[in-house]
């Protein structure tokens, strides 16, 4: 029986792939996932040790602005996944992360809902990136919120006094931005900032005022948290 799988293969070490999601990428008829202009896939690349002989569907997402760019990519690829599934074909996408995370497998989901669904949960970057800093994200009555670096400076400054801890995830293009919210709003000091967590190229800056001005990679965030925290 066909069906449609999101599957979640976490934040960028293969080592932190579930069971579920290895043994839905190897029975899969079809893997598809989104490559860049260079033909290059995190989620692929994460998953590649498990990945044997399965049709292909590398789906190109060129990095825009325009919402209607996305749009017209999910629009042609959940097109292309449904002739598959029409076809009693297991197709299986891969998704960095979680796939209900900030993820783009939530805008094929919406395309393709009427079809038999499985979702596949994978470890998410706030996740992966509290333990690389080895420092929770959050304790006892503390305040916790996700955001991104798309937001303006007056939402991102609103969450940085309303919220104990704070993750800002897409924070490169934005991270002049970030940075002068951070310091408008006296929580530099309790910044750290993290690139390609779980990868190779791995980078973790303990003291944001080190960072230069300037534009970072994609994959990269800010998690701010307090201080000072109780001991229980």
């Amino acid at each position: 029986m066909n069906s449609f799988v999101g599957v979640g293969v976490g934040p960028g070490d293969p080592e932190l792939m579930t069971l579920k999601a290895v043994r839905h990428i190897q029975s899969a008829d079809v893997l598809a996932y989104l490559v860049n202009k260079e033909g290059h896939s995190q989620a692929k690349e994460i998953a590649k040790n498990f990945i044997e002989d399965q049709e292909l569907l590398p789906i190109l997402m060129p990095m825009a602005d325009d919402s209607k760019v996305g749009d017209q990519v999910y629009d042609q690829a959940s097109a292309q996944i449904q002739v598959l599934l029409d076809q009693d074909k297991k197709v299986a996408f891969l998704c960095e992360g979680d796939p209900l995370f900030y993820a783009s497998f939530t805008y094929l989901l919406s395309r393709l809902e009427h079809n038999s669904t499985i979702v596949v949960p994978g470890i998410s970057s706030p996740q992966s990136a509290a333990c690389a800093l080895q420092h929770p994200l959050t304790m006892l009555t503390e305040s916790y919120c996700v955001i991104t670096g798309r937001h303006d400076e007056t939402f991102i400054e609103h969450a940085l006094t309303k919220f104990d801890s704070i993750v800002i995830m897409k924070a490169g293009r934005a991270r002049v931005k970030i940075l002068t919210c951070l310091e408008n709003t006296q929580r530099l000091d309790e910044a750290k900032y993290l690139e390609y967590i779980g990868r190779d190229n791995e980078y973790i800056q303990w003291d944001v005022k080190q960072l230069e001005k300037k534009a970072g990679p994609y994959f990269s965030m800010f998690v701010v948290t307090k201080a000072t925290r109780p001991r229980v």
